[in-house]
């Protein structure tokens, strides 16, 4: 997989035109797997191809059962200087629920044995909004996850996909479904909380301390290129959208064959305008009507605003002072519909 990710690398070194490289993620799957030196390599094989900023933010992505004293202390010695860890809960039934690899020993011990070992850039995930979540519960795990004073805290409601085993238990009865009124209270009670402890609400599920946001994520929310290495990653210049294909044995296999292993889709203007708008909405940032004018022009601009007059007359959104539209407090309840609602629509579609 190493070599096959070296390759593709080599491949894909013009995709970036140039850019310096401000981050790098290790995610999806089980990236923590890796030993030191792996991820050496890799870094090694993106700094051949790439500029990497000195101040460049590495993050690997780990369950907390990954993160043993022994390999935080290797870790410890690559240049890797951020972790995301997925804590979820610190309920061991919860876990058990969510068919967890971790229990809740270890989702307590994980983020201590981290900041031990001298990694201070640490951000970790909770869920809400599930049937054996209740207030009390959900109280309790932002307080353990507050009182490791880490300076960023990601938080997302269950959802249920199609074709999973939770969407089966719900189907079959096994399982109360979802409630949505019990997710906006939820949320509701995490903005407060983490707002109280001084955590900026820059994204809609993500908190931040002093200016402490992810980079890596920030850049994809403002719109910026990134290249997406090996299994299903994706990738976006501006003008198209690619993934790779999902399945390792596949993917290692067309590499070394020197087949494609991606599909692409070029973005129409109203793609990337529809894009740029679902992206920026979820900020604190909002949508910036100059940048708007400077890169799609002045009907797109006309569009935006009387789009969203309906919007901020029923206050789900605000004019920011630099003249940028963005969700109030009871629009991030309902992010997704109302970006579906300012999108522009494609005329021959």
């Amino acid at each position: 997989m190493i070599q096959a990710m070296e390759k593709e690398i080599n491949i894909r070194s013009n995709y970036l035109q140039n850019k310096k490289v401000e981050s790098i993620y290790f995610g999806g799957g089980t990236p923590s797997i890796l030993n030191p030196s792996e991820i050496d390599k890799l870094i090694g094989y993106v700094s051949k191809k790439f500029e990497i900023s000195n101040n460049a933010e590495i993050t690997l992505e780990a369950n907390p059962d990954d993160l043993s004293v022994q390999k935080v202390s290797d870790l410890r010695k690559t240049p890797v200087n951020r972790f995301s860890i997925g804590i979820q809960s610190f309920f061991e039934e919860d876990l058990r629920w969510m068919n967890r690899a971790h229990n809740a020993s270890e989702a307590d011990s994980a983020i201590k044995r981290v900041q031990d070992a001298g990694f201070e850039n640490i951000t970790a995930d909770l869920i809400y909004g599930y049937p054996l979540l209740t207030d009390e519960k959900w109280t309790s795990n932002m307080g353990q996850l507050l009182a490791y004073d880490i300076p960023h805290i990601s938080s997302y409601a269950m959802t249920v996909e199609q074709k999973t085993a939770l969407a089966h238990l719900i189907k079959q009865g096994r399982s109360e479904p979802i409630d949505e009124i019990q997710s906006a209270r939820q949320m509701n009670m995490l903005i407060d909380t983490l707002r109280s402890n001084d955590f900026e609400h820059y994204e809609i599920s993500n908190f931040a301390k002093l200016e402490r946001y992810a980079k890596h994520n920030t850049n994809y929310w403002r719109g910026h290129h990134y290249l997406g290495i090996g299994p299903s990653a994706h990738s976006f210049n501006g003008s198209s959208r690619s993934w790779n294909i999902s399945n390792n044995a596949s993917y290692i296999r067309s590499i070394m064959s020197g087949e494609t292993t991606m599909e692409t889709e070029i973005l129409t203007f109203e793609d990337q305008f529809n894009e740029y708008l679902m992206t920026s909405l979820r900020t604190i940032w909002g949508v910036n009507i100059k940048y708007l004018k400077e890169r799609f022009g002045d009907l797109a601009v006309d569009h935006i605003n009387n789009a969203s007059r309906e919007f901020i007359e029923k206050g789900h959104l605000e004019i920011t002072s630099d003249n940028s539209i963005r969700l109030t407090a009871e629009g991030k309840l309902i992010a997704d519909m109302l970006a579906s609602e300012l999108f522009l629509l494609n005329p021959n579609s």
